[in-house]
């Protein structure tokens, strides 16, 4: 009896030490959501469904209902989102960001661009953008690139890629390495020269965000990374903001569902699948 009186004070004796030794990082997601300090104005707190600070060089991952309206946003000027987006109902569904660039008539995105699948349906739409500094044109940094570059690339290291992180988010809805397309990145911008050359941009300052809205139930997969085309020979990225809260689909009548007739069709593809789906 006194063995059993021993064993279960030093259970008690290691929860209590491990409850005192327990801490709340800043990259954490905060719960609940509605109690962030930072949530959008203008944004019911009810209504709030995610946020979170991701680190630079950090990851996370979220699985969003459609019509949900998620928010980027750059908190210090140095932040660089990379974002996949898959069809949560059947994510072989995916991000193609060649259709994205072609459907619009547009390659660089920016408030109004539809995100689209290979399958001719929008995943997701830019509904307002405050920065105008991205890329659908290079993709995230791979092992390799970060290995010359910075000399690692680890995941858990002072220098992980962007495409280290999305596999470690991808793994999380049991994405694989050939499950994840290009992905379009946010606040580092790319132009195209008159010679073809890739002119990076950079940021267009701290404070700038980018809101996208769900189409489709969606999984996001995002790594804080530096993009590929950064000219500063330092791993250089800052922290970057994630909200999202409650909203509605774009709907026929909507300025963006008849902008021209290619983006009205995709709307069009989306919405009867989403009802076909019972959404």
């Amino acid at each position: 009896m006194d063995g059993r009186v021993e064993a279960l004070g030093s259970v008690g004796d290691a929860r209590t030490d491990a409850r005192a030794r327990a801490t709340r990082s800043e990259w954490m997601p905060v719960l609940p959501p509605s109690a962030a300090p930072w949530s959008p104005e203008g944004v019911d707190p009810g209504a709030m469904r995610w946020a979170e600070t991701v680190a630079p060089g950090g990851y996370t991952h979220l699985r969003v209902a459609r019509g949900t309206r998620i928010r980027f946003e750059d908190v210090t000027g140095d932040a660089c989102a990379h974002v996949l987006l898959f069809n949560a109902l059947a994510p072989g569904e995916r991000l193609n960001v060649a259709d994205t660039q072609k459907i619009p008539w547009q390659a660089y995105l920016g408030a109004g661009h539809p995100l689209l699948s290979g399958d001719g349906r929008v995943l997701a739409t830019i509904v307002e953008d405050t920065s105008g500094r991205h890329d659908a044109f290079c993709g995230t940094t791979t092992d390799a690139w970060n290995e010359r570059k910075y000399g690692d690339a680890a995941p858990e290291g002072p220098s992980p890629s962007g495409h280290a992180l999305l596999r470690l988010a991808g793994a999380k809805h049991g994405l694989t390495v050939r499950d994840l397309p290009p992905a379009v990145t946010f606040f580092q911008g790319v132009r195209v020269d008159t010679d073809g050359a890739l002119r990076w941009q950079g940021s267009a300052g701290a404070g700038r965000h980018v809101d996208l809205l769900a189409e489709l139930p969606l999984i996001l997969l995002v790594a804080d990374v530096p993009h590929a085309t950064d000219p500063r020979d330092d791993y250089i990225v800052g922290p970057l903001r994630v909200a999202a809260w409650r909203s509605s689909p774009t709907a026929a009548g909507d300025a963006m569902f008849g902008a021209s007739p290619e983006r009205e069709r995709a709307y069009r593809n989306t919405i009867a699948y989403a009802e076909l789906a019972g959404l």
